[in-house]
């Protein structure tokens, strides 16, 4: 049962038919077939044909072609349609007598013949309208397969056509490749997101090249990073300088920089996403470093990716028997020459029973990665609140204690709502937990993240704005985010403390969080040099290793009891020191 035959446009529109033959009566025999159902054009030679074709390119649906035409035969149109991708989306019905054109025709890109003399009408009208929907179908196909902007696959059909590509060459050793542009937002931002696409589609044509010329499939993988599929070659060098393509900065050109990440010989037996995942971590590794652009997956990565599938697998166990422990680093109010504690943050530590020790710098990308940091930001959460209802109710006593919320937390529709309730479990108050959001966050889907903020802060939580110093936030826009604290990145104040000491930046934060009237705390301070100088600018609040490293809560409770003696004790002087 044949198909609705205007299923792909309303009812008064008729598909466009270019009818080329240089007889005026095959013309005619022709037009009367289709001009019923279809609109009809038609071409006596093949300049005509060609400037017909050009005049509507939009437009048409199916050429039918005669093969012997003055001017230009129907070969030499099918050969230059074939190297212009613009007419290649247009199917061609060859019409001839000739059935030893048929095997070249069909070279040249044709996809179906009419035989001279014409069979029965039915016929015709039958091969025209399945040619047509064909072409249609193929066309809604690629639309889904295919990015836009530069026209190579999509990264789901793109690894779907690697895998057809493997069983058709079993034996052959392949290349998973990743090619990123670096510091690409910079060209976005300095001359706009069209400018930026015309970088992109020049990029991936060099790639295409590159394909054509070796062998593999390409694809854009996201934003500025692609993907390549190809047989083996050590030609690495020669891909970059191929697709580094210049262009215009002020009155001279620049060349883009790319990185590349190779798994090269991927083992066929890894799943394709994966190999391309380590290709992925091998670009990685050379981010940041300007005198490598290519990174290469090896044993030591591969001991990497083994070790982090490890501490995946490990995470319910670990979060089942308490294998993450809550540390506190406490911070202090450092206006007066003697600091007094005024919170504390909380941190996690993993101490895995066969691995020991593992570090935060660790874990906690690798869960934001793959899932799982909301599940143990809430683990934090939990564990916080419940150890100062333990202090309130041993010690009679508490500070505030801040805990880390992570971009990935504002995408759980529910997490106001948990930490709403985990102060009411506690019977805490707003006052009892801060939250700290890095500055990073507030510049990934702002506007989202920043009503959620908003909404936070409406219920009485304290807001933190944590690593500032190392994001991408201007301070213009800082003056307008939704903030209680500014807290200084510790490499900010490394840095600032560097041989040849320069705190000129460290001063300007500061009257600028003066100005919004908000608090600044340095973390990562290490010298009384680093102390005295920050409170002789102007800085509030401290912590770091000067005082106290990162420590267990048992180990926190002197702190907070002489903090307590401190506030109760009509002599200051009968509390002991800190």
């Amino acid at each position: 049962m044949s198909r609705p035959y205007k299923r792909h446009q309303p009812a008064e529109v008729k598909r466009r038919i270019l009818v080329a033959d240089d007889e005026a009566i095959n013309r005619i025999i022709l037009g009367s077939v289709l001009e019923e159902t279809y609109d009809v054009i038609y071409a006596s030679n093949g300049l005509e044909t060609l400037q017909q074709i050009r005049d509507n390119i939009d437009l048409l649906s199916l050429i039918l072609l005669d093969l012997r035409m003055p001017g230009l035969t129907g070969l030499e149109i099918l050969e230059h349609m074939r190297s212009t991708p613009d007419m290649q989306k247009i199917p061609v019905i060859v019409l001839t007598a000739d059935q030893n054109a048929e095997v070249e025709s069909l070279t040249l890109g044709a996809v179906d013949f009419i035989p001279k003399p014409y069979p029965l009408p039915k016929v015709i009208l039958a091969r025209v309208l399945r040619t047509i929907e064909l072409f249609e179908d193929r066309q809604i196909i690629r639309s889904t397969e295919r990015d836009p902007v530069t026209g190579l696959y999509h990264k789901e059909y793109f690894y779907r056509y690697a895998e057809q590509y493997d069983r058709y060459h079993p034996n052959t050793d392949m290349d998973a490749i990743v090619v990123d542009i670096h510091h690409f937002h910079i060209i976005n931002d300095r001359f706009g997101m069209a400018y930026g696409d015309d970088i992109l589609n020049k990029i991936s044509e060099k790639l295409k090249e590159v394909v054509r010329g070796t062998g593999g499939i390409v694809c854009r993988r996201e934003a500025d990073t692609f993907m390549i599929y190809r047989p083996h070659r050590t030609d690495y060098k020669d891909i970059l300088e191929h697709a580094a393509i210049e262009y215009a900065d002020g009155n001279h050109t620049s060349k883009v920089r790319l990185m590349m990440g190779v798994y090269a010989m991927a083992d066929k037996k890894v799943d394709i996403k994966q190999r391309f995942d380590r290709a992925k971590m091998a670009v990685d590794t050379i981010r940041g470093n300007i005198t490598k652009n290519i990174g290469l997956y090896d044993d030591r990565l591969r001991e990497k990716e083994l070790f982090a599938e490890r501490l995946i697998d490990d995470f319910r166990t670990s979060i089942d028997s308490n294998q993450f422990i809550v540390y506190y680093q406490p911070k202090f109010d450092i206006r007066s020459d003697l600091p007094i504690l005024t919170s504390a943050e909380a941190l996690v530590r993993w101490r895995h029973p066969e691995l020991g020790m593992i570090s935060p710098s660790t874990f906690i990308p690798l869960f934001e990665e793959n899932g799982l940091i909301q599940e143990l930001d809430m683990f934090v959460w939990q564990s916080a609140a419940a150890q100062i209802r333990y202090w309130k109710d041993t010690i009679g006593y508490s500070v505030p204690i801040s805990v880390n919320v992570s971009r990935i937390d504002f995408y759980e529709p529910n997490m106001t709502s948990y930490l709403e309730s985990t102060i009411t479990a506690y019977d805490l108050t707003t006052n009892d937990l801060c939250l700290e959001i890095t500055e990073s966050a507030y510049t990934n889907d702002s506007r989202h993240i920043i009503d959620k903020i908003t909404k936070l802060r409406s219920l009485g939580f304290r807001i933190e704005m944590d690593d500032f110093g190392v994001g991408y936030s201007s301070l213009s826009m800082v003056s307008t985010l939704p903030i209680d604290a500014i807290k200084l990145d510790m490499l900010f104040i490394r840095n600032a403390f560097k041989d040849g000491k320069d705190t000129k930046l460290l001063e300007i934060v500061i009257d600028i969080a003066g100005y919004l009237g908000v608090p600044v705390i340095a973390e990562g301070v290490e010298t009384v040099d680093q102390l005295r100088t920050l409170r002789a600018i102007g800085c509030d609040i401290a912590q770091g290793y000067y005082f106290s490293i990162p420590i267990t809560a048992e180990g926190f409770e002197p702190f907070l009891i002489r903090r307590k003696c401190q506030e109760t004790s009509a002599v200051l002087g009968s509390c002991p020191g800190i």
